[in-house]
C-alpha cells in the first residue's frame, strides 16, 4: 500500500441536537496543530438550530443536512460519501479532541501502512485520567466492549498495539477499507453498527491498531440521554441478533452456543433488573422480522473473506479473552470480586 507524505483527513461528525456538545467538539478541531483536514457535520434533522449555528460560528465546516433523524449509520455514510480524502476520522459530537490529535494520526498512519483502521485513545470527559476506551474487543455473545473502560489511565494504555477493532465514536479509517468491505449497515440505526463493521473488516483481513498518542475526551450517551432507556434496550437487543445472524454460520453457532446462552441469560437479567422488559420484547420482535435479510448478508460477506472460518473464530475467541481480562482489571480497581469472570476465562477462553 502506497502512503502519501501529505495524507489529509475527512473528519465526519454525525449530529442530532446537543449544540453545546458539538460546539465544544468543533472548537477543539479549530485548535488543531495540523490543519490538513476537512470537517463534515451531518445533521440528522436537529430541532435546536444547529445547522444555522454551525454556518454562523464555524464557516469552515461543511454541513450536510438530513430532513429527519436517520440514525448514526446513515449519517456517517452520508458524510463518508461527501468527502474524498484518503483518511476518514469518525467522531461523536460529544468528544473534545486533544490539540495534537490529528497530527499524531497523520504520523502514525505513515508509520503503520499495514493497518487499515485505527482506534484512538478515548478518555472520560469529566475524569480525564480515566479510560473510556482503548480499542474494541468483541464477545462471542455478539456485542462489543471498549477495552479499558472505567480503568485509571496508566502505562498499559500508553502502548500502541494491535486490537480487534475500533469504536466508531473516535476511529480513523483508510477510505480504501470502506471501498473494500462496504460502509456501515444502516439497518442498525444506532448501537453495534461498529461491531458489525469490525467483524466484516477482520473477516476480510483488515487489521486495526490502537494509537495512544491520539487522544479524545468523550462524554458518552449524550444523544440517547442515558445509558439505560427503552430506546437503547430495544436497539441493543435487536442489533445483537442482527450481528449474530450476519456473522455466525451454523457451525459457529454450535461452537459458540455456551457463550451465546450465557450472554443472553445475563442480558435478560439486566433488562429485568432495569425494568425494560417491554423494550426488550419489541427489540426481539423487530430482529426476527429481519433475520432472513441478515442471513443473506452473511452469505454476501463470505465473498469478501480472507480468513478461514477457523481463523475467524480464533480471532473472536482471542478478542473475547482480551475483553474478559479488561473487565477483571476494571473490577479489581473498583474493589470487586472476579470469581465468575475468572471461572469463565479458564473454562471458555
Amino acid at each position: 500500500m502506497s502512503v502519501s507524505p501529505d495524507l489529509e483527513i475527512d473528519v465526519v461528525i454525525p449530529h442530532w441536537n446537543g449544540w453545546e456538545l458539538l460546539r465544544t467538539c468543533l472548537l477543539s478541531l479549530q485548535g488543531q496543530t495540523n490543519r490538513r483536514f476537512r470537517t463534515i457535520v451531518v445533521d440528522n434533522g436537529s430541532t435546536d438550530g444547529s445547522p444555522r449555528l454551525i454556518r454562523d460560528q464555524f464557516p469552515w465546516v461543511d454541513v450536510v443536512t438530513l430532513p429527519e433523524n436517520r440514525g448514526f449509520s446513515a449519517a456517517v455514510n452520508r458524510g463518508i460519501r461527501a468527502g474524498d480524502n484518503p483518511l476518514i476520522l469518525l467522531l461523536n459530537n460529544d468528544v473534545e479532541v486533544q490539540s495534537d490529535c490529528l497530527q499524531e494520526l497523520q504520523t502514525q498512519c505513515r508509520r503503520h501502512p499495514e493497518y487499515e483502521f485505527f482506534a484512538l485513545k478515548m478518555c472520560a470527559f469529566h475524569q480525564r485520567q480515566v479510560i473510556d476506551g482503548a480499542g474494541d474487543g468483541v464477545l462471542r455473545g455478539g456485542v462489543g466492549y471498549r477495552l479499558g473502560t472505567l480503568e485509571p489511565d496508566g502505562p498499559d494504555f500508553a502502548m500502541s498495539r494491535e486490537v480487534f477493532g475500533a469504536c466508531a465514536g473516535a476511529a480513523l479509517y483508510r477510505r480504501d477499507l470502506f471501498d473494500r468491505v462496504g460502509l456501515f449497515d444502516e439497518n442498525f440505526f444506532a448501537y453495534l453498527e461498529d461491531v458489525d463493521f469490525n467483524l466484516r473488516a477482520v473477516r476480510a483481513g483488515a487489521r486495526c491498531r490502537y494509537l495512544p498518542e491520539a487522544v479524545v475526551y468523550h462524554i458518552g450517551s449524550a444523544s440517547s440521554g442515558s445509558k439505560v432507556n427503552p430506546f437503547v434496550i430495544r436497539l441493543s437487543t435487536r442489533n445483537n441478533v442482527y450481528v449474530i445472524a450476519k456473522h455466525y454460520s451454523p457451525a459457529l453457532l454450535v461452537r459458540f452456543a455456551p457463550a451465546l446462552l450465557i450472554y443472553q441469560f445475563f442480558w435478560f437479567l439486566f433488562v429485568v433488573k432495569k425494568r425494560q422488559f417491554p423494550a426488550y420484547l419489541v427489540g426481539l420482535a423487530e430482529s426476527l422480522r429481519e433475520v432472513a435479510k441478515m442471513r443473506r448478508r452473511r452469505l454476501a460477506n463470505r465473498r469478501l473473506a480472507r480468513l478461514s472460518e477457523r481463523d475467524f473464530a480464533g480471532r473472536i475467541v482471542a478478542a473475547e479473552r482480551d475483553v474478559i481480562r479488561s473487565i477483571i482489571s476494571r473490577r479489581r480497581h473498583q474493589g470487586k470480586g472476579n470469581r465468575i469472570f475468572d471461572f469463565y476465562l479458564r473454562l471458555f477462553c
